[in-house]
């Protein structure tokens, strides 16, 4: 599956590649949060950032109770991201905290892209396996964006 995670205002569309949305995250208004809305505004997830923006730590919530953590385990040497849950755990790896491989079991399942749009807003292209897509995959886009966004605009 491919799609698109487009920041915007405060916060992300996601779009489907002819443009279709998929879905809508919104900033929370108290605190670092973001709920990810299917087009019906039904709250499917909410991905909370914790942490140090340094090496920030994200946990994605189903229902009030924590479903995956994803940590940041660095930002400069070999960017990366480990995301855990119950049943599943990715690897979402880069060299250069622009193009990022997920991983599920030393396989690589899928790809982030990230690109800067006409607006100067970076622009996160995905694709996953058909097999491994759940809803909760833009959210891997919004925590690259959250721990590498100012980085990337800057250069």
């Amino acid at each position: 599956m491919e799609f698109t995670v487009l920041s915007k205002n405060n916060g992300y569309t996601v779009q489907d590649k002819n443009q279709k949305l998929l879905y809508t995250v919104k900033k929370k208004t108290f605190g670092q949060k973001w709920n990810l809305l299917d087009t019906n505004k039904y709250n499917l997830y909410t991905l909370a950032q914790m942490g140090d923006d340094k090496k920030p730590v994200f946990t994605i919530i189903l229902n009030d109770v924590t479903f995956m953590r994803i940590e940041c385990k660095s930002t400069f040497l070999d960017p990366s991201f480990y995301a855990k849950g119950k049943d599943m755990s990715y690897s979402i790896i880069s060299k250069d905290r622009k193009e990022f491989e997920i991983i599920v079991d030393e396989k690589v399942v899928g790809h982030i892209s990230t690109k800067v749009g006409v607006t100067g807003e970076l622009v996160y292209d995905m694709d996953i396996d058909n097999k491994m897509f759940d809803d909760y995959i833009c959210l891997f886009a919004v925590a690259a964006d959250r721990t590498f966004g100012e980085m990337n605009k800057q250069g």
